[in-house]
């Protein structure tokens, strides 16, 4: 009998103790439910990855006006992973910028810690609020501490530079722009990235895959495309200082990004804008960045194999914008920065290997 109660006694213990751990489970279940709750997903992504929204006045203000910037190839849905990559990396090197003043960065920086600070207190004052876990509470409040100085550190790379992020219609690309005021010298920039990643002294990239620097947007007409490239190769010129063997080699390359077929589509429909679609076709832009150049360096020819400046173009698949003009980015490049095969376009900053499983 006695050997009976005790095994009754322990069984009622272990069923107690069960419904007790049961209980607690349940009780952390629903907390973590409550505090997914609280968060939006688009809020609980923000909370993790720190990156900016878009601009959506961006894709006007370059139709309107010229603009710098870098126009970012990457994997396709892994746009949100390069964009962190591609902040956490300008911010690098983007160190000295037209319009930002010591006292402007330090209200931003102020007003940023601000909001995190009350974020941070506002979980803060919710997790103490179980007694039971106090002491779990607070190690939990100093890791969102420290999370939330992170992310203030991300926030405040994002707007000190400035950078705009645009939306594009295009999957695997990010563009990012300067205001109109701000003119950085994006092909120094690129230039320095390239110089980090051969020396080692940045890390292994995994998403970026290409950094265009542009040098300057416009329409795609006849007559906004000659003054662009006239005032870039001038400045190309300006800028080496030195002579150059004569006569002088240049290459011209144009990336159409997939847009053309939807813009000629468009275009057809409205016979007003035949004159602007004509500048669609490879040959035609061709003939007419290579006029200018001609005009610029008269004793100048065609080289695709070994150029000493290079012409880029790219269209941009901007988004928000319908029965517009194409918008192309535009840069002078010297040889060192670009590839000739298979085709003329920007250095990858990754391995062939990487490249080819995503969007180059």
């Amino acid at each position: 009998m006695e050997s009976e109660k005790k095994n009754t006694i322990i069984t009622s213990e272990r069923i107690r103790d069960g419904e007790r751990r049961s209980k607690f489970r349940v009780r952390v279940w629903e907390r973590r439910e409550d505090e997914h709750r609280e968060l939006k997903p688009w809020e609980q992504h923000s909370s993790i990855i720190s990156i900016p929204r878009f601009d959506y006045n961006a894709p006007q203000a370059l139709l309107d006006h010229s603009h710098c910037g870098f126009l970012i190839t990457c994997p396709i849905k892994r746009e949100k992973s390069a964009t962190k990559e591609a902040i956490s990396i300008l911010s690098k090197f983007i160190t000295s910028l037209q319009g930002v003043t010591p006292e402007s960065s330090e209200s931003l920086v102020a007003n940023i810690t601000a909001k995190r600070r009350k974020i941070c207190s506002e979980k803060a004052d919710s997790k103490q609020t179980n007694d039971a876990e106090n002491d779990q509470k607070t190690e939990d409040g100093v890791v969102s501490e420290e999370n939330c100085s992170v992310s203030t550190k991300t926030d405040m790379n994002v707007e000190k530079s400035l950078l705009s992020l645009v939306k594009l219609t295009r999957s695997g690309l990010l563009l990012f722009t300067f205001p109109r005021n701000s003119s950085p010298d994006t092909v120094d920039i690129v230039s320095d990235i390239f110089h980090s990643v051969e020396l080692g002294k940045l890390k292994s990239l995994s998403w970026c895959h290409r950094i265009f620097p542009i040098q300057a947007t416009c329409r795609l007409d006849e007559e906004n495309l000659q003054v662009v490239v006239r005032n870039l190769v001038q400045r190309f010129l300006d800028k080496k200082q030195k002579k150059f063997e004569s006569p002088i080699k240049f290459a011209v390359g144009y990336d159409r990004r997939g847009v053309d077929e939807k813009e000629m589509k468009i275009r057809k429909c409205d016979s007003q804008s035949s004159e602007s679609s004509a500048l669609l076709d490879r040959n035609k832009c061709f003939t007419i960045v290579a006029g200018v150049v001609k005009e610029i360096i008269s004793d100048s020819v065609v080289d695709l194999k070994s150029p000493e400046l290079v012409v880029l173009i790219e269209l941009l698949p901007l988004s928000g914008i319908s029965n517009g003009l194409p918008v192309v980015a535009v840069s002078v490049l010297p040889y060192n920065l670009v590839r000739t095969k298979p085709r003329l376009c920007i250095k990858p900053l990754i391995s062939d290997s990487k490249t080819s499983k995503g969007q180059s």
